[in-house]
């Protein structure tokens, strides 16, 4: 029999991954401050200039790679784990395209932005796992032709397993998003859908987000103390 919070929807951002190296992206100093999106993270920037986006994630999936997972991302696969031995769910749906969640220990995260280490083929669409570095020469393992990418949502593209996020959220009691800037849409608008619902809604973050004033509950700090801490608090510690 679950309890009476049994079904936590957890939306995480860049702000959860910060203290394991990788950086934000729009914080002061943050990726997109030193780097143009749309040189880097459009159709259009890679159809004009494959080699340099190329580049640019490679470097970042390297460095993905050799970050760790923080106690942030540890107590929420802890907290799955609980809820779902009682009856429960935690449905993590992040906004990053590291793998630290997987590392620590969770079990079904979702990714609406994509996967680093997953590339895609521009030609068949086949989808596969890839820790390397990819090249523009590089072929399909499937069709065998050229135009891989990696298997990210890039600007002015449709952010993955909507539907999936939604009924999630329809079915939660309560809605926690965690190192998220509330900019970046549709994400950003889930605290709101929350609202509208009547689930309970709380931010856990580093300083307020742009749609703080949205959340019932907000609890700031570093993710690696205030995450764990506040799912203590709520008996999934």
């Amino acid at each position: 029999m679950a309890s009476p919070l049994s079904r936590i929807f957890v939306l995480t951002g860049a702000g959860i991954s910060a203290e394991s190296g990788l950086g934000t992206f729009r914080d002061r100093g943050g990726i997109w401050d030193r780097f143009d999106p749309l040189r880097l993270a459009t159709p259009e920037a890679f159809a004009a200039d494959p080699d340099t986006v190329l580049d640019f994630y490679n470097w970042r999936r390297r460095n993905a790679l050799a970050a760790e997972p923080n106690p942030a991302h540890r107590a929420l696969a802890r907290a799955e784990a609980r809820l779902a031995a009682a009856g429960g769910e935690l449905f993590l749906c992040t906004q990053n395209v590291d793998d630290l969640h997987e590392r620590g220990g969770a079990r079904g995260v979702v990714h609406m932005h994509g996967e680093l280490l997953r590339a895609r083929c521009t030609q068949c669409a086949h989808t596969f796992a890839c820790r390397d570095d990819i090249a523009r020469t590089d072929p399909c393992p499937r069709c065998a032709r050229i135009g891989l990418r990696p298997d990210i949502v890039w600007f002015g593209e449709m952010p993955m397993h909507l539907e999936a996020i939604d009924a999630a959220l329809a079915r939660a009691d309560l809605f926690v998003a965690v190192g998220t800037s509330g900019s970046v849409y549709p994400a950003a608008g889930y605290v709101a859908q929350a609202r509208r619902l009547g689930i309970r809604t709380c931010e856990v973050n580093l300083e307020p987000s742009d749609n703080a004033a949205l959340f019932d509950e907000r609890r700031y700090g570093p993710a690696g103390e205030i995450v764990p801490a506040f799912l203590a608090a709520h008996g999934l510690g």
